[in-house]
C-alpha cells in the first residue's frame, strides 16, 4: 500500500481526546513537588562527527492527587577555548531545521517531560511526553510501542489516553488510544471495546472483552535520514483489527486468560493469533500464542522498536510476496518478586520453520527476542538497575549476543542521600542509515544528579 493515510480520521481521533472528560479529578492525596539537578555529558552525532557536551539538566515533579507533570530542561554545552575561552551552546536544542511550526512543536513540546492522570489499567488514564509501553488490546497490532527510542538526540511528545465505562457505572464499552507523536501525528492508534455479557449472572462469559482497533503510520519516512516530508516524500500505512479476551480464572495465587486476533495491514495482508497467559503463584507471569499469518503479514507491526525499524517493515509490507504466509509462534515468561523490587520479563516470537525463503536479511524469518530487567534500591541499599534489550534475526545463538538489529539500554545508579550518580549506556543499530553514515548510535557516560527538594 502506497497510498497516503487521511488526516481527517487523525484529527477525528484527536478530537475524540480531548472532548473526552479527562477532568474529572480524584484528590485523595497531598499536592507533593520535587527538583533533580542533573550534570553529566552527552554524545552527539553531527555532521558525520561525534561530538561530545557537557550537559546540564533541571527535572521538576509535581504532584497532586493523580495528575503529576514531570519537566526537562536541559542544556548542552561546551567551552570552546581560545583566547576568550568561548562559551557555546548546542544550536540543534533550541533552533530547529528548516525552522516550520511543526518541527517547532517537536522541539519544545517535550521539554514538558510527562503530564500523567492516573495509571494504566484505571478507569481512567492519560499521559502527555515520553511514552515506552503503549498497547492497544492484545499487542496483536500495537504492543508496547515507545517514542523514546531516539534519545537523546530527540525526545517526542505524544500521548496514551484510555477511558472505561465503569468510571460512569457503564462498564458495558471502553475505549484505549494512542498518538506516538502529537508534533506530526504519525503514528496513532485507537481500540474500542464492549463487554456484552457484563449485565448478565453467567459466571465467565460476564467478563467477555471484544473489540475492534485501528493504528496507521501516516509518514513511515518521518525518522529516516533524507526521506521526510521535507523532500517530498511520505507514504503511509495502517492496520486494522477485531479481537477477544475471556479471563477464564481471577484471584492471587493463580490467574489464566484466553484470547486472539484477526488483523489486516495495507488492507491486503491477514493474520491471526490464538493465545493465553496469566500469572502463578503470585510472582511468575506466563504467556503463549500460536499465529497463522498470511502473505505480507507481520504481527505486533507497531512495537517496542517500531520507530528504528519503521520503513523495513514498510518495505517487506509492500514489496507484494516479500513475506510469504506462515505459521508462527509466540512464548514470554517474567518474574516480580519482593512487591516488584526484582522484576524480569523476557518474550520470544519467531516461525515455525522458515517463513521467508533463504534472505538472510529478512527480520521475519527468523526469531526476535525483547526483555526487560529491574533492580530496585531496597534490595542493595542505594544500588539500583535497569535494562532492556530488543534484538532482531536471531540466526544463531551468538546472535544472541550480537549487537546488530539491536537496541540496548542499562542504567546503574547509586544514591546517597540526595545525590545519584548513574552509569547509563545506550546501543541502537539503524537499519536505514543513509548511504556512508553510521549504523551505530551509541551513548554512554556518567551523569550525577542531585534531589534539590
Amino acid at each position: 500500500m502506497t497510498g497516503k493515510v487521511k488526516l481527517w480520521s487523525l484529527f477525528a481521533l484527536l478530537a475524540i481526546v480531548l472532548i473526552s472528560p479527562v477532568f474529572s479529578v480524584e484528590t485523595e492525596k497531598p499536592f507533593n513537588m520535587g527538583m533533580s539537578m542533573v550534570i553529566g555529558t552527552q554524545s552527539f552525532v553531527e555532521n558525520g562527527n561525534t561530538v561530545t557536551y557537557q550537559k546540564l539538566s533541571f527535572n521538576p515533579d509535581i504532584s497532586f492527587g493523580k495528575i503529576g507533570i514531570g519537566l526537562d530542561v536541559t542544556l548542552h554545552y561546551n567551552f570552546t577555548g581560545g583566547a576568550g575561552n568561548e562559551f557555546s551552546v548546542r544550536k540543534a536544542d533550541w533552533v530547529p531545521e528548516p525552522l516550520t511550526f511543526s518541527n517547532l512543536l517537536g522541539l519544545y513540546l517535550p521539554l514538558i517531560r510527562y503530564v500523567r492522570y492516573g495509571v494504566k489499567g484505571d478507569p481512567l488514564y492519560a499521559k502527555f511526553g515520553s511514552i515506552n509501553d503503549a498497547t492497544l488490546g492484545n499487542g496483536f497490532i500495537m504492543g508496547n510501542y515507545s517514542n523514546t527510542l531516539l534519545l537523546p538526540e530527540k525526545r517526542i511528545f505524544g500521548l496514551t489516553f484510555d477511558l472505561d465505562g465503569s468510571l460512569f457505572n457503564f462498564p458495558l464499552i471502553g475505549f484505549e488510544s494512542v498518538i506516538g507523536n502529537l508534533a506530526v501525528l504519525d503514528v496513532v492508534g485507537a481500540r474500542l471495546f464492549v463487554r456484552p455479557f457484563v449485565y448478565t449472572e453467567i459466571p465467565i462469559a460476564k467478563n467477555l472483552q471484544i473489540g475492534v482497533t485501528f493504528a496507521a503510520d501516516t509518514n513511515v519516512y518521518a525518522q529516516s535520514p533524507g526521506l521526510d516530508t521535507d523532500t517530498g516524500i511520505q507514504e503511509g500505512i495502517a492496520a486494522f483489527g477485531t479481537d477477544f479476551r475471556l479471563p477464564l480464572l481471577s484471584n492471587p495465587a493463580v490467574s489464566l486468560a484466553t484470547y486472539g486476533d484477526l488483523a489486516s495491514i495495507a488492507g491486503k495482508s491477514v493474520g491471526g493469533m490464538l493465545g493465553f497467559g496469566g500469572k502463578l503463584i503470585s510472582f511468575l507471569t506466563y504467556g503463549a500464542q500460536l499465529r497463522i499469518l498470511g502473505a505480507d503479514f507481520i504481527p505486533d507491526y507497531f512495537d517496542s522498536s517500531y520507530d528504528l525499524f519503521r520503513t523495513v517493515k514498510y518495505q517487506l509490507i509492500t514489496e507484494n510476496g516479500g513475506i510469504p504466509a506462515f505459521v508462527g509462534w509466540f512464548a514470554s515468561i517474567g518474574t516480580s518478586f519482593l512487591k516488584d523490587s526484582i522484576v524480569f520479563n523476557i518474550g520470544v516470537e519467531g516461525p515455525f520453520g522458515e517463513a521467508a525463503g533463504n534472505d538472510p536479511d529478512n527480520i521475519m524469518n527468523y526469531p526476535h527476542l525483547s526483555g526487560i530487567f529491574e533492580i530496585k534500591n531496597n534490595i542493595l541499599p542505594g544500588f539500583s538497575f535497569d535494562a532492556s534489550y530488543d534484538k532482531k534475526l536471531i540466526k544463531t545463538w551468538s546472535d544472541l549476543v550480537s549487537p546488530e538489529d539491536a537496541v540496548i539500554k542499562a542504567q546503574l545508579n547509586y544514591q546517597t542521600g540526595p545525590a545519584m550518580i548513574s552509569f547509563v549506556y545506550r546501543i541502537k543499530y539503524i537499519p536505514d542509515a543513509a548511504p556512508g553514515e553510521n549504523q551505530w548510535a551509541i551513548t554512554s557516560g556518567l551523569e550525577s544528579s542531585i534531589q534539590l527538594f
